[in-house]
């Protein structure tokens, strides 16, 4: 059984999402970070950046992982899913998470403080923001012009930029003109697997525990 501290964000839902594709049983425990939870010591103990999600392998003897990517990348090893083991298919699928870690997440994360949450209206940095993460769109709407995903097969790295990149509004990045990442959205926005993620966590106490419905009910 896996424990996922979490919270209803893009790298939150990047794991219940693969929790959910990948069948793996799991509880989570959701996280109210508007009280700080997450920087309390019980929670740093395990993750010792103070933030979400993490998890917790109690089938590994308890083995924790925290950063999002690399719980990606373990639960692909855990499970033998949408990570492959062939190096040059496994290459593909950690450069566009890499994309995703190092250009999509920062910068639209950077775009939503200055555009919303920003106490003063500074429009050269919305301005930079918003207009890098445009940038970033557009790289994959080319790459998506030649492959229905990342790399090729459905994987890890689709889940994360997903996550990412479908909250583009709030951002104040348009997608329009770009036909190919408006397809990629909309087709992994059909999987069950993905609606079931986006409900983890529903909106519950810092104290509650949830059972993940599908893995839990069905495993």
């Amino acid at each position: 059984m896996i424990d996922l501290y979490t919270a209803p964000t893009p790298n939150g839902h990047k794991i219940s999402i693969a929790l959910e594709e990948m069948g793996l049983p799991y509880t989570v425990i959701a996280m109210d970070l508007s009280k700080n939870v997450q920087k309390q010591p019980d929670y740093l103990a395990l993750n010792p950046n103070g933030r979400i999600p993490t998890i917790v392998d109690h089938d590994n003897d308890d083995f924790v992982v925290f950063e999002s990517g690399a719980i990606l990348m373990y639960l692909g090893d855990k499970s033998g899913q949408f990570f492959p083991v062939e190096p040059r298919q496994r290459s593909r699928v950690v450069q566009w998470l890499m994309f995703q870690m190092g250009g999509i997440g920062p910068m639209m994360g950077q775009a939503n403080v200055f555009f919303r949450y920003f106490p003063e209206k500074i429009q050269p940095a919305i301005d930079r923001y918003q207009k890098e993460v445009r940038r970033l769109f557009e790289v994959l709407d080319t790459h998506l012009s030649q492959h229905t995903y990342l790399a090729d097969d459905y994987s890890i790295a689709d889940m994360a930029n997903w996550a990412w990149v479908r909250t583009h509004a709030w951002s104040g990045v348009s997608i329009e003109g770009l036909p190919h990442l408006q397809r990629w959205i909309n087709s992994i926005t059909e999987r069950p697997a993905v609606q079931r993620g986006l409900r983890i966590p529903e909106r519950a106490s810092p104290d509650d525990v949830v059972k993940g419905a599908q893995a839990i009910v069905v495993r």
